[in-house]
């Protein structure tokens, strides 16, 4: 059970702070019940959340030496691969539901090179793909921002250039 002031990554929520635990008051709901008041880190959104749910993942953030050795082995990190153009969104959001940040990088690198590709095709960018990608770096660079204890912007900054120290 995780406690007041934790972060979490509350599934497609993304990282959140317990703010409460504790039985919701003047809401019709049974008072013995015990819920998680979470406030997500970047819509400053309220969520309430049955600490008993396995509906719904929930998982601490990494920690910061989980999130340096992340950055440290993502150019390790393989994509997704091809992916037929039927199945693509779904699989995409089968990623997404597993919470892993390893999974969040292979979305981002599948489609950073499926925008290599049909850039050089003539094509442009699907708005499934542009979608999916502000999805992953949203989640991803979140997580790091609070592990590290970094702007969102400052996370991709520093990820960006850890992983390309020539800056290409």
């Amino acid at each position: 059970m995780f406690k007041v002031g934790d972060y979490v990554i509350h599934g497609s929520n993304g990282a959140c702070k317990i703010e409460k635990i504790g039985p919701l008051s003047g809401m019709s709901v049974s008072g013995d019940k015990q819920y998680y008041t979470l406030t997500t880190c970047y819509t400053h959104s309220t969520i309430y959340s049955p600490v008993d749910s396995p509906k719904v993942l929930m998982r601490p953030v990494l920690t910061k030496d989980e999130a340096e050795r992340l950055i440290s082995e993502i150019n390790d990190i393989e994509g997704l691969g091809e992916i037929e153009d039927k199945r693509r969104e779904q699989e995409y959001k089968d990623v997404f539901r597993t919470g892993k940040c390893t999974d969040l990088v292979r979305i981002l690198k599948t489609i950073h090179e499926r925008r290599k590709q049909r850039l050089a095709a003539g094509k442009k960018t699907t708005s499934s793909d542009e979608k999916y990608f502000k999805m992953a770096e949203d989640s991803l660079y979140g997580e790091l921002a609070i592990s590290l204890g970094m702007t969102r912007d400052e996370a991709k900054d520093y990820v960006m250039k850890t992983i390309h120290p020539d800056g290409k």
